[in-house]
């Protein structure tokens, strides 16, 4: 991540003749890809989207019109922002984007368990990785470790606004790592 930016898709090679390129998501919200979405390449390019073919995983942008052209942008990165992706991807109940859920505490009970330094996805679960808090290091456990973002089994409630997470059953996870 940088800064403000967020990875969403890697573009592959030209298809066809028109312009447009296989589209790789590497996002949980391909409606993003819409007609007239602007994204921000790794090449610092702005990039407008024409067309969007979401069953072939196509994608055209705005002035790249022929074969040519397109071969340009292939194995580019695209980026959204945060605030574009609040915009355009909306969320259901206990869902939250993951640049929300990266430096909030956890807690369970009151005790401080650390705080989130990245999501893991795996193909079960997305997991919560945390550093651990200094004080309970210091007492022997481990640095880092994982919890399943599973609601009501492990993780009760979430508030983004305070940067908190509530879990259960979790020191438990954390003694046995």
């Amino acid at each position: 991540m940088n800064n403000n930016k967020i990875f969403i898709a890697k573009l592959g090679k030209a298809v066809g003749l028109q312009g447009q390129l296989r589209l790789f998501i590497d996002s949980d919200f391909p409606e993003q890809f819409k007609k007239g979405a602007v994204f921000s390449t790794n090449r610092n390019l702005q990039l407008k989207v024409s067309e969007y073919n979401p069953s072939r995983e196509l994608i055209k942008f705005e002035n790249y019109d022929d074969v040519d052209t397109a071969k340009k942008l292939t194995n580019q990165e695209l980026y959204s922002t945060f605030e574009q992706t609040r915009q355009y991807c909306k969320l259901e109940k206990n869902e939250f984007f993951w640049f929300d859920l990266i430096s909030c505490e956890v807690y369970e009970n009151d005790l401080k368990l650390g705080m989130v330094k990245e999501i893991q996805r795996y193909p079960l679960n997305d997991y919560l990785e945390i550093i651990t808090d200094e004080e309970l290091v210091n007492k022997g456990l481990p640095k880092v470790f994982l919890i399943p973002h599973i609601f009501d089994k492990y993780v009760i409630d979430i508030n983004i606004e305070t940067k908190t997470i509530r879990v259960i059953k979790s020191l438990e996870i954390l003694e046995n790592s």
